[in-house]
């Protein structure tokens, strides 16, 4: 195990960053610029009885309504084609769009959306999720059984995606287990709620379209545009200026293909900004809620037999991102531990709340806390200490997991024993205080991704790559990984990306596998041009390619460094004739094949590549007389294989961690019995600030992971968002005697738990 710090280098993007001289979408402005603005729904539920926008087009200044009836007539989706760009005939969430407006200034384009008359026949309103799956239950989608969908998912009425996991003979091994605990837990939905919001800018030339967004995912945002309007690929190119967050709430295809369209029917460029009740009530990529139905069989000596789990997840009016949802929820809900007999079934259920999708890690953080809430309630069943029950049933490098993955070197073990230790697990603390301790996994997302890399004739370099900078660090990191491929350093190379028109393919800034696919793409096209340089100064040096070492800004012969040539004299005599250029894919790892459990809607999620680990030990102080906690110390250990870059994966954990935090405590959507959101702003949504922030102690437990990233590397940015939760509820659960079988574990649910005996939160 490593650990061997990297040197520090500047990010490309921090001094526009810092010093606020970087653009973002919402400060580009064209020439003629027009202002778009959406009519919502603003009801959850109804029958569009009659729409008319004659008048709100009929006011000066006003240069175009859209709504379905303008545009191609889609159903898209990435699962399950369940929608159309602006509501046809039925709303099913209130952020839903009717009719889009581009207008003079914002004051005119208000009183185009005042002056659109709809009129609603009301539906009834699917709130609840469990009631949702109910024979007798209203469909939130009529039609469900028409769309197109995937051919893997399991589908019925509001059951949008069924999935299972099976394996041994989970009956068999309850009969068998000397202790059966049973537990229920429901967790709310909340929201990325990234500080930038969303914004949009498109200007058509000639039947070219080039569109400036604020998106996670450029490609995927072309497709959307692309299939949405009947448009191929070559007439769209997705520009990304500097992106001010998205944690996953910026995925996927949003406004891009309205705001081309109202740029189209104008023949002027069109920009959108959103409000921050926009930013909560409309965007399709949330958190979801979920109910859990948990037990769990285990013998006297701690060894669990057979788990079994129900859950139910809301996937809101549409399914979006979320088809993979129920299987991956489903692992989650099975966790990182050896599980003989095991039965996981999940089900992804239409309502008529805001949609669900990617929010950093979804389903991980709240099924973690579920669970690991549940294995605390486990081990206290029959007596054992919660630490040492998990490192018992650990997963572990040769062990077997809950779907039959038999894995490769993991250090989960390490990391329990090393947040635990650093912790100060088992230290006497005062009787309002506690450490509570949780365990996380995650998936590394193998992928086809691609970049190339050119040396010009000075010697400087160019990295042009598809991935996508949403804060991480990780792109910056390409340069880190090319300067170290081609014996340069860092700053000598310049960063082109978030173009679609100038780079190659990548999934983007989503699965935490930017770094994990992107870098080995990079590394391959540097590697062409290494080989192109040493035999450049093989030439040269009268000696051969094999010899040549590149190290230091100069190609010397391995074991005489006297005689060399610097890289940029080897770069000048290539502009001259061969140019010094590689591109490069990298090869996706493959998962691997496993047959030890049974899957129904399998979506690919049984077995992950070069899983991630982690183990969360939070210390908390509980105040019982008024239900507010508060956390002291939080201490991590991660095995992300190898640490590229140090300094950009410690920020990620601190950022998951409060992230998680917020999520623990205070972050959690609510909504009136008519499914519209009661605290859809800041004031009310309560996210953690700078001065919510406790110490946070990170260790890297560092394994060259085989099968994996670049120089054994795993995925980071997602990770540390899943067990801090879970490690606040089970350091909660001991200070206040019972576990809080809600999610946020706000003052009022602590207090009300305590004060109710028997009930909960």
């Amino acid at each position: 195990m490593s650990t061997t710090s990297v040197p520090r280098f500047v990010r490309a993007d921090g001094p526009d960053k810092v010093t606020g001289s970087g653009r973002y979408t919402a400060d580009l402005t064209l020439t003629g610029t027009l202002v778009a603005k959406f009519k919502y729904a603003e009801v959850s539920h109804a029958r569009i009885a009659r729409l008319d926008v004659s008048a709100a087009r009929a006011i000066p200044g006003v240069f175009a309504v859209l709504t379905q009836d303008d545009v191609p007539d889609v159903r898209f989706g990435p699962f399950v084609q369940d929608r159309t760009l602006f509501a046809r005939d039925v709303v099913r969430f209130e952020g839903e769009i009717v009719a889009a407006v581009a207008a003079i200034d914002v004051p005119t384009a208000q009183r185009a959306l005042n002056a659109i008359v709809v009129e609603y026949a009301p539906l009834p309103v699917v709130n609840d999720i469990e009631a949702a799956l109910a024979a007798d239950a209203p469909l939130v989608h009529e039609g469900w059984s028409q769309y197109g969908a995937a051919d893997v998912l399991v589908r019925e009425r509001n059951d949008a995606s069924f999935a299972s996991i099976a394996k041994g003979d989970v009956e068999r091994g309850m009969a068998e287990a000397d202790t059966v605990v049973h537990s229920r837990y429901v967790a709310d939905g909340c929201h990325a709620a990234p500080i930038e919001p969303r914004a949009v800018v498109a200007q058509w030339e000639g039947n070219k379209v080039t569109i400036w967004t604020t998106t996670q995912v450029p490609f995927d945002a072309r497709a959307g545009v692309c299939e949405t309007l009947e448009m191929p690929a070559s007439r769209v190119r997705i520009i990304v200026p500097h992106l001010g967050g998205g944690f996953g709430g910026k995925c996927g295809f949003h406004y891009e293909a309205h705001v081309a369209a109202l740029a189209k029917a104008t023949k002027r460029p069109v920009r959108l900004v959103f409000s921050r009740r926009e930013e909560f009530i409309a965007p399709d990529r949330r958190r979801e809620g979920i109910v859990f139905d948990f037990e769990t069989g285990v013998k006297a000596d701690g060894t669990i037999v057979a788990r079994k789990v129900w859950l139910a997840i809301d996937n809101g009016a549409y399914t979006a991102d979320a088809g993979f949802f129920s299987q991956l929820a489903a692992m989650h809900a099975l966790g990182p531990y050896q599980v003989p007999n095991a039965l996981a079934e999940a089900h992804l259920v239409y309502t008529n709340h805001q949609p669900s999708g990617s929010v950093r890690a979804p389903t991980a953080p709240q099924t973690c806390w579920a669970l690991e809430s549940h294995t605390d309630e486990v081990a206290k069943a029959i007596g054992m200490d919660p630490v040492a029950f998990r490192i018992k049933n650990a997963v572990a490098t040769g062990k077997e997991g809950p779907s039959g993955q038999v894995y490769d070197e993991i250090g989960l073990v390490d990391c329990i024993e090393a947040a635990t230790a650093r912790a100060g697990y088992g230290d006497d603390l005062p009787d309002d205080e506690a450490i509570g301790v949780a365990i996380g996994w995650w998936p590394s997302f193998s992928a086809a991704s691609g970049a190339y890399v050119k040396i010009d004739g000075d010697g400087s370099g160019q990295i042009i790559t598809g991935a996508q900078e949403c804060g991480t660090g990780a792109v910056m990191t390409l340069r880190q990984l090319v300067a170290d491929e081609l014996g340069m350093q860092p700053e000598d190379f310049e960063l082109v990306y978030q173009d679609t028109s100038a780079a190659p393919y990548d999934m983007g800034a989503t699965g935490s596998q930017t770094l994990f696919n992107n870098g080995r793409a990079a590394i391959a096209a540097a590697g062409q041009i290494a080989e192109q340089l040493k035999q450049l100064a093989a030439d040269m040096l009268e000696a051969s390619p094999a010899d040549i070492v590149l190290a230091d800004g100069a190609a010397s012969v391995a074991g005489t460094p006297s005689r060399s040539v610097p890289i940029t004299e080897l770069a000048g005599i290539a502009a001259g004739g061969e140019l010094l250029i590689g591109h490069g894919s990298g090869v996706p790892p493959a998962a691997q094949e496993v047959s030890g459990a049974t899957c129904i809607g399998d979506v690919g999620m049984t077995a992950w590549v070069a899983p991630q680990f982690s183990c969360h030990a939070v210390r908390v102080k509980l105040d019982r007389d008024t239900g507010v906690a508060r956390v002291l110390h939080v201490s991590t250990a991660h095995d992300s294989g190898t640490i590229i870059n140090r300094i950009g994966a410690t920020g990620q954990v601190e950022g998951g961690v409060m992230m998680g935090i917020g999520q623990a405590l205070t972050e959690g959507t609510r909504y009136n019995d008519e499914g519209q959101q009661r605290n859809a702003a800041l004031l009310e949504y309560k996210l953690q600030t700078c001065a919510d922030a406790p110490p946070i102690d990170i260790h890297f437990v560092e394994i060259n992971t085989p099968n994996a990233g670049p120089r054994g590397a795993k995925g980071l940015a997602e990770a540390p968002n899943v067990a801090t939760a879970a490690a606040i509820a089970n350091a909660i659960a001991k200070i206040a005697g019972t576990p809080i079988r809600q999610l946020p574990m706000t003052a009022e649910r602590v207090w009300e738990t305590m004060n109710t005996e028997g009930s909960p939160a």
